[in-house]
């Protein structure tokens, strides 16, 4: 019987046709077994554990990962976060340096990883079983077909964050010299910085949303009341970007040697402004480097064409009226 279902599986998927039913039904008895060991019950130790320890101790890794109870991956926490510490900072912070902000968005990020590399590895299966049926793939082609989806599936979300992090460090640099000549304006115009961040927040929110989203949150910190020194440097922290951490940096010390805030902002803008033309010509001057294998790739060929061409078509063809004679004058 086992031989019959045997030959019966390599008729329908191929010489590899047991192989794959044996890791179709391991995938599927994994994907099963997955929710019991989600769900099960914490140890009644680890629970009067949890009951004694003093509330003021809490770890701050806890903290940080306190969210809305309406949460459904709440529960899939341990399965779904890094465990460390750091680990956990650090995608945090580079989620947050991405513009997502909620305080699931760790817990979002790690199950786009883990379903998609799930989905896109059940579609390698289904495209191996089909592939195997209309012809007789190779092992290393079979493999290939399951792990590369999903492989890619797995880091398609990191790409995802990675690209967009880079893209909005792009338009809040961009964006900020602007915002530091607003800023000096409304400082020199009597308003004090808290206001002026507030202002240039308003006015930068139509064509910078990120950097007034950030000054924004700035101007919300402060009027709750929280240290203006860290509030800056947390702002630094979220946006990533080195010129925004030379100015908080430049008001954190004029705050702190009693100097004229309109006057460092005056001077640090100037730099700004200096700075993005450099950056403008920076780019103008890497303009022809990077045009050279497009000509390359776009002119020379079409230009050998037109050269050589009719030289090559000559030859060609007197290489066969030459051949053609000499078979004319053997069969005379």
């Amino acid at each position: 019987m086992i031989e019959q279902i045997d030959t019966m599986l390599k008729d329908m998927l191929g010489p590899f046709g047991p192989l794959i039913v044996v890791g179709m039904l391991g995938l599927l008895m994994v994907l099963l077994a997955l929710p019991v060991f989600l769900r099960k019950d914490k140890d009644p130790l680890d629970r009067l554990k949890e009951q004694n320890r003093p509330r003021e101790v809490e770890p701050r890794v806890e903290r940080l990962r306190q969210d809305q109870g309406h949460d459904k991956l709440r529960k899939f926490s341990t399965f779904l976060e890094p465990q460390d510490e750091k680990e956990y900072s650090a995608v945090r912070l580079k989620l947050l340096q991405a513009g997502y902000r909620e305080k699931n968005a760790v817990r979002i990020y790690h199950f786009s990883q883990f379903a998609l590399g799930i989905a896109l590895l059940v579609v390698g299966l289904a495209f191996t079983v089909y592939a195997s049926a209309t012809g007789t793939p190779t092992t290393q082609q079979t493999i290939l077909a399951i792990l590369m989806p999903a492989g890619a599936g797995y880091m398609l979300p990191k790409y995802w964050v990675t690209r967009r992090q880079a893209i909005r460090q792009e338009a809040i640099t961009h964006g900020f010299p602007d915002s530091l000549d607003l800023m000096l304006v409304c400082v020199e115009a009597g308003q004090s910085l808290d206001q002026s961040i507030l202002r240039v927040s308003r006015e930068l929110r139509a064509g910078f949303p990120d950097l007034a989203e950030e000054y924004e949150i700035v101007s919300l910190e402060m009027k709750a009341g929280k240290d203006k020194v860290q509030v800056l440097r947390d702002m630094a922290e979220r946006c990533g970007v080195p010129d925004i951490s030379s100015f908080v940096t430049v008001l954190i010390q004029s705050q702190q040697f009693g100097t004229s805030i309109a006057e460092a902002l005056r001077v640090y803008a100037g730099e700004m402004r200096d700075k993005r033309v450099m950056r403008a010509e920076e780019k103008a001057n890497q303009l022809p480097t990077k045009m050279t294998l497009a000509t390359m790739m776009l002119t020379v060929p079409p230009l050998l064409i037109i050269l050589i061409g009719p030289s090559v078509w000559d030859i060609y063809t007197m290489l066969n009226q030459g051949g053609a004679a000499q078979e004319t004058g053997v069969a005379d």
